[in-house]
């Protein structure tokens, strides 16, 4: 007896749209809606980290088909520090809070903060 033999789990996965096995659907994937920048506002704000270190953190972005790294990395190429993704916030490293928002409104983002 398997452990979840009988169960949802024991099956193999089916799709949704065509209920076949997901290894034999030919279903195009879901459209993914992307937020064109203009229509986004990204909520800038300077913090202070750990042993007094300060980092720029940028929020309110949305992850469509994952172009926050590409984002991330423009960001930091254009203010010459490091930075990190973390829980869905772009961090750079530094005060560097007047470069990202002229960064940001080259490419079509509204800024607050």
């Amino acid at each position: 007896m398997h452990l979840f033999e009988g169960t949802q789990w024991d099956r193999p996965p089916h799709c949704p749209q065509c209920e076949q096995l997901e290894a034999d659907c030919t279903c195009p994937p879901p459209e993914v809606e992307i937020v064109p920048p203009g229509k986004q506002t990204a909520k800038l704000a300077v913090e202070k980290r750990r042993k007094g270190k300060v980092v720029t953190v940028i929020r309110n972005l949305k992850d469509e088909a994952d172009h926050l790294p590409q984002l991330l990395k423009k960001v930091k190429s254009a203010c010459g520090a490091g930075g990190t993704l973390k829980e869905g916030a772009i961090e750079i490293q530094g005060r560097q809070l007047d470069r990202v928002r002229e960064v940001l409104t080259t490419l079509g983002y509204r800024t607050q903060g």
